[in-house]
């Protein structure tokens, strides 16, 4: 007997050795170039943790289609207690979505009404902190690979002060050993485009990527001895830590195709998150405000659309600016309290500020001297702000000459009353003696929008918030103090939020749209498939199950518990980048991928029971299930290939940290949550389909 089943078990393994060599292939490839545990672990542990997805993947579904006829013959015995399984999905991933507050709501309006108030029980509170429902925002910020440093001085500080605070800000930043590159600027170009005071600073920082890379931005490997040391180009031998902390990089190593990658960051840093943490902690400076993260591109095209430096905001409208600054830094103090806002980003423009000097021509002085205003005006044009008087030509171009006062005669106030006017006797004046020196608080930059004088308010949200619910917070809380009496909006003024909300707001109106829409043109194409309304009814429920399981994925994404351990000494937590994942454009775009992917297991099902049924004709219920069982039997197989197929396809992408991941992944993850979960359509469209069978055959 023993030897019979080694025969049976080697002539089983020569039959499927195509397919072992196969997929031993594919994992070896897979592995080499996914990488997934990280270039600083071996090829060889990368590819058996490869091995190690698949297998549990595989072995999954080999089991499921092992058992599946007695698990289908139990469900078409016991159909409702089945029923409840998908059902009792739906509505957790509905719950998900909206919230347990907003979907159960009606129930504690109800006991409300006799007299009972359910939401401040343990249960109802426990429930509705544990489902909030899903956080909004407009798309997920792309990793540029480089900040945009944006934070304020005071409005009365002076070209020399932002200069040196501008290299000090270019010094600090520049010592952090990630930073590759920081270049600092102050006020505004000659241009409308810019309108930007001497008192805001804009740090382009360009941070070194978590590899070195080669010529082509692929990472390069690094001659190494035996004790995983890197060897330099001087023979010396060093550890990656020490490497980085005496400022050695990869020009100074020998590359080698065997060795191993070089890391730029230190250990304690993962993330470009981590680098901004350490930004933030050396940019804080006595007299210069925090900012809000930014990068260089997103920045950009958030000014271009809302005017503000930051991804959200407050625009502050009034009749003058005194009363529209008073009234943003009260906004200021109160958004500094809402809990989702992070208060050191929150700022309101001081508009006013500015310090100016007035020359006020004393008219009675001049007259005693003969002059008028103008030659006043003209001596004051002239010695203070430059005159052009001529122009030179050289060929082609054309060069203004400009006459004034140098410098250190007109660098302080007190010298500018020794600038001498001459008077028509042929005397000179000091400008003191008909002129009075006054100092005035003034605005550094004037905006206005919707023909209002114009201010803003900018905050940032914390970590783990979504900007949606930030905002509607921040509302909520203003509006709560206008109610209260605490805050009052003068005659004249009003606000509005603007930002990335704004974008949210407008792709939420298009997605209430074009989702429906798309689940109609499914709807129609199973219909022109099937010409049955129940059968294309059955095999759309396999969205409403993908839908489901999209959004429990994304739940658990959010909880702390979730994949926390480590295989290898990798946390999963880290290596799938399990973190709160919000609503987005990117979230739905994944969900319209999914909505054709579910489908396809049920039209496998549901034709050949279809063509099935067309052949045998079963007159008897015992008929029928036996019908419906053999189907499913045959075509569980394509139908698990399928899904397992799409789960390992999505697998790299869980885990890139490359360009785009940021997008990717919000993408990926309702499509393998809803795959996961459509697996129990193999149940679902067979019990449908036997359920109506079987209702003809009664009636």
């Amino acid at each position: 007997m023993p030897d019979r089943d080694d025969r049976r078990w080697y002539h089983h393994l020569l039959q499927n050795a195509e397919l072992v060599v196969a997929l031993l292939a594919v994992t070896w490839i897979l592995a080499t170039y996914w990488l997934p545990l990280g270039p600083a672990k071996s090829v060889a542990l990368n590819i058996l943790f490869v091995a190690i997805l698949i297998s549990v993947i595989l072995g999954f579904f080999t089991i499921l289609q092992r058992y599946y006829k007695p698990i289908l013959t139990w469900t078409l015995e016991n159909k409702k207690t089945f029923l409840m399984i998908p059902g009792i999905l739906m509505i957790f991933g509905i719950t998900i979505w909206l919230g347990f507050n907003s979907v159960f709501g009606f129930v504690a309006n109800g006991f409300e009404k006799v007299g009972v108030n359910v939401r401040t029980t343990s249960v109802w509170s426990g429930l509705t902190h544990t489902l909030p429902g899903i956080g909004k925002e407009f798309m997920p910020a792309l990793d540029e690979g480089s900040f945009l440093l944006m934070p304020t001085s005071m409005p009365h500080s002076g070209v020399e002060y932002n200069q040196k605070v501008l290299g000090q800000l270019d010094m600090l930043i520049s010592n952090i050993p990630e930073v590759e590159l920081t270049v600092g600027k102050l006020g505004r170009v000659e241009s409308a485009l810019d309108p930007a005071p001497i008192s805001m600073y804009e740090n382009v920082i360009n941070y070194k990527p978590e590899y070195a890379l080669g010529k082509r931005g692929h990472r390069v490997r690094f001659r190494t001895d035996s004790d995983d040391r890197f060897i330099t180009a001087d023979h010396d031998t060093i550890t990656n830590q020490e490497a980085l902390e005496q400022g050695i990089t990869k020009e100074d190593l020998i590359p080698d195709e065997d060795g191993l990658y070089f890391r730029n960051w230190r250990e304690h840093i993962h993330s470009p998150d981590d680098i901004w943490d350490e930004i933030v902690k050396v940019a804080k400076i006595p007299g210069v405000t925090s900012a809000p993260k930014l990068q260089p591109i997103e920045t950009r095209l958030v000014m271009l659309q809302t005017g503000m430096r930051a991804p959200m905001g407050i625009k502050v409208y009034g009749p003058d600016l005194e009363t529209i600054e008073a009234f943003g830094m009260k906004l200021e103090e109160i958004l500094k309290e809402v809990p989702s806002v992070k208060a050191e980003a929150a700022f309101a423009d001081r508009v006013i500020g500015k310090p100016y000097i007035h020359l006020n021509i004393n008219r009675e002085a001049i007259s005693r001297y003969g002059l008028n205003v103008e030659d006043v005006q003209q001596t004051i044009e002239t010695a203070i702000g430059g005159m052009n008087i001529t122009t030179t030509v050289e060929g082609r171009e054309r060069f203004p000459v400009r006459v004034r006062y140098p410098r250190e005669l007109r660098n302080d106030p007190a010298t500018l009353g020794n600038i001498l006017i001459n008077t028509p006797t042929g005397a000179q004046v000091p400008l003191k003696q008909v002129i009075d020196i006054e100092y005035v608080r003034g605005p550094q930059m004037i905006k206005s929008e919707e023909t209002f004088l114009t201010s803003y308010v900018l905050f940032d949200k914390r970590d783990g918030y979504a900007e949606v619910d930030v905002v509607n917070d921040a509302q909520q809380t203003i509006q709560d103090r206008i109610d209260s009496g605490e805050l009052t909006v003068p005659a004249g003024v009003s606000y509005k939020f603007s930002g990335n909300y704004e974008n949210q707001v407008r792709a939420e109106k298009r997605l209430s749209i074009i989702v429906p829409l798309v689940l109609i043109i499914v709807f129609l194409i199973l219909y022109f498939q099937f010409k049955s309304i129940t059968t294309s009814m059955m095999i759309f429920t396999g969205i409403a199950m993908a839908f489901s399981g999209g959004f429990i994925m994304l739940w658990l994404y959010g909880q702390g518990w979730f994949a926390d351990f480590s295989i290898f000494g990798t946390n999963m937590r880290d290596l799938f980048q399990v973190q709160t994942v919000n609503l987005s454009v990117a979230v739905w775009v994944g969900f319209i991928a999914l909505f054709g992917l579910a489908t396809d297991d049920g039209v496998v099902m549901g034709t050949y029971l279809d063509q099935s049924f067309r052949r045998k004709k079963p007159e008897s219920l015992q008929a029928i299930r036996l019908a419906v069982t053999e189907a499913g039997e045959k075509r569980i197989r394509p139908a698990v290939m399928t899904s397992a197929t799409t789960i390992i396809a999505l697998l790299p992408i869980l885990t890139s940290t490359g360009r785009g991941a940021d997008i990717m992944i919000p993408m990926a993850i309702p499509a393998f949550g809803g795959m996961m979960a459509a697996a129990i359509t193999y149940f679902v469209v067979p019990v449908l389909y036997s359920l109506r069978e079987e209702r003809k055959i009664r009636n």
